[in-house]
């Protein structure tokens, strides 16, 4: 049985009420005629006064919203003194609406548009509302996870991705993003506007704005995105800022021109400061296509008398060479210092990393906090910004105060321990349109993991971090024993097994609860990272949470953060300093356990194995 996902927010199980609406519109040649708000099959017609530049109507009574409606706007405006008529629709994420009503003091749901502003009036039903107001002041209903607020100011990674059809931008996003066709086929290039939101089922912590690059002779869309840029940079809320933009090129061949005359112009603006502090990246897309043709000319005096990994290694200084003279010359020549680069391949893994760990810096040295951790939740590349992103998390709340936090206080532990793991599997952001990591049994096996995994031997302070590779020996030892017919994996921590009789006591100011609050945390990151590294960015099974469960406990690793864990409660003596302490600690042992690239890229040398679903025993 899985439990609600969030209980105080996007769950809501009751309808909204649309009180009212208004759309706000700034495009001096479109002429907004007529609209239509749509939920369901109910549709109730806008209209605009004359004179007046905006659509406003109050719902009498309001229009009635539930989870599961499809909910619309749909416009009808007329170009060129009427001669042109357009019909579109703007659809809004009812997941969205509910978090906003939940989070908001102003009861209200704001989506802009391209130049079009939408501002709805929400209300909920009078039985949620009196109970709202029967809430005694500094009490809430439920605990609230840091997720929820984070979500709420920035629901999403918002990218502007710049490339001509062919160099390769959907594969680029697929891979960084872990999704399938993001820039759907059925778009054809320069269909769609550059207002467009995609947005992916598979993962929505990310929204992707497209543009067909700057073709010779094309000077029309280098205004376009120059006016994009200005008009989402003087927004006001980081939810509708632009945060990032990749500017994707081809790697020519050697003596072929990298920058057409509007990309130069491009770049002069960004390094002029005219775009703004919104970060710019240079992606050299197909890098192994490069690598490729210089193995193939490679003549045979240059690989005379060397190994494989001597000559991988001149192939790699030659195309580190040729790069120089076509794109890093050219590029900063018109880039200046500031906009960095980076070489892609979907076939070298290590290089998505790169392009995600610089956007990550990019983003949180020009854009709001919120932005940065939102970059991290989104990409699917990087597990060590996963866990950077939960410290971030974790510190705005609840792991700083776990030894003695107010809002824990008359509740059971239970209770507790569900927002620390609604906010860590929240930043890890598998796909996981069933919420097994957020199921009651997944909950249970990794309350009683707290107990059950055994303290490790004495760890060695001068250790190396060999760790690593003995837990992709683990999977990869797992991995192979897969391989043969699919028998049910078997976990150390039995699924069916009753709850550990601490998670019902009250919590409580003591040693005992603040080392189980660490252990929970430091080993349900670890188990995400493990799941990680073994569901390689697929649709999670619980055959696969399974896998990485299993692996984890029987890896060196889960002893070990247990003995750190107990090492730091033994010498824990003085209570003003056990908050502070504690976060010091869970920090420490989740960075040190973080698996590098250098461990991940042996871990996908292991065979593949599919992880068809199972029930859970």
């Amino acid at each position: 049985m899985a439990d609600s996902l969030y209980a105080s927010e996007s769950t809501v199980s009751y309808p909204l009420h649309i009180s009212g609406i208004t759309v706000n519109f700034n495009k001096p040649k479109t002429n907004i005629e007529s609209a239509e708000l749509r939920i369901g099959k109910l549709h109730s017609p806008i209209t605009r006064e004359a004179g007046n530049r905006s659509l406003q109507r109050k719902f009498s009574p309001p229009m009635v919203l539930s989870q599961g409606d499809t909910f619309s706007l749909h416009i009808q405006s007329t170009k060129w003194l009427g001669m042109k008529t357009k019909h579109r629709d703007i659809t809004f994420n009812p997941d969205d609406v509910f978090r906003a009503y939940s989070a908001s003091e102003r009861r209200e749901y704001t989506k802009i548009h391209g130049k079009i502003n939408i501002v709805i009036d929400l209300s909920g039903s009078a039985t949620t509302e009196q109970a709202e107001q029967s809430v005694s002041p500094g009490q809430s209903l439920e605990l609230r996870p840091t997720t929820f607020e984070l979500f709420r100011e920035c629901p999403r990674f918002r990218i502007l991705v710049i490339g001509k059809t062919g160099v390769g931008k959907s594969s680029v996003i697929n891979h960084a993003f872990g999704v399938e066709n993001t820039i759907s086929s059925h778009y054809k290039p320069g269909e769609v506007s550059i207002d467009h939101e995609f947005i992916s089922p598979e993962n929505d912590k990310f929204v992707l704005h497209d543009s067909k690059g700057f073709e010779p002779g094309d000077e029309d869309n280098l205004k376009i995105v120059e006016d994009f840029i200005d008009r989402r940079r003087n927004m006001l809320t980081p939810e509708h800022q632009l945060h990032a933009i990749w500017l994707c090129f081809e790697i020519p061949r050697a003596g072929g021109r990298l920058l057409e005359t509007g990309t130069e112009d491009f770049l002069k603006l960004k390094s002029s400061g005219k775009l703004g502090d919104v970060p710019v990246i240079v992606v050299l897309t197909k890098y192994d296509m490069l690598i490729g043709r210089i193995e193939r000319n490679l003549d045979e005096t240059s690989a005379n008398g060397l190994n494989d990994k001597a000559i991988k290694e001149v192939v790699k200084n030659k195309a580190e060479a040729e790069l120089q003279n076509t794109c890093i010359g050219p590029l900063k020549q018109f880039a200046g210092p500031d906009i960095p680069y980076v070489t892609i391949s979907t076939d070298y893994k290590q290089t998505l990393v790169h392009l995600i760990e610089i956007t990550e810096s990019r983003v949180g040295r020009y854009s709001a906090p919120e932005a940065a951790v939102m970059t991290s939740i989104a990409q699917r590349v990087h597990p060590g910004l996963k866990i950077k992103a939960s410290i971030e998390v974790g510190k705005k709340r609840y792991w700083k105060a776990l030894g003695s936090c107010p809002m824990f206080q008359n509740r059971s532990m239970w209770d507790c321990l569900r927002v620390l793991h609604i906010d860590i599997v929240d930043v890890w952001n598998f796909r996981d349109p069933h919420k097994y990591l957020h199921s009651q049994e997944f909950r249970t096996m990794m309350m009683n993991m707290v107990d059950k995994i055994e303290v490790g031997p004495a760890i060695n302070p001068t250790r190396t971090m060999a760790f690593g590779l003995s837990m992709v020996g683990t999977i990869a030892g797992i991995v192979s024993a897969l391989s043969g017919p699919a028998a049910p994996i078997v976990v150390p921590i039995a699924v069916g097994a009753v709850l550990a009789v601490w998670a019902y006591d009250v919590y409580q100011i003591s040693h005992a609860v603040l080392q189980r609050f660490m252990a929970y945390i430091i080993h349900l990151t670890l188990v995400l990272q493990t799941l990680y590294l073994v569901s390689e960015s697929q649709e999670l099974t619980r055959r696969a949470i399974k896998l990485a469960v299993k692996c984890y406990v029987d890896s060196p690793m889960s002893g070990e953060a247990n003995t750190r864990i107990q090492d730091y409660d033994d010498q824990l003596t003085i209570a003003d300093r056990m908050d502070s302490d504690a976060l010091d600690k869970i920090v420490e042992v989740m960075q040190f356990y973080s698996i590098d690239e250098a461990q991940m890229s042996k871990l996908r040398e292991k065979p593949h194995v599919d992880l068809p679903d199972e029930p859970w025993s």
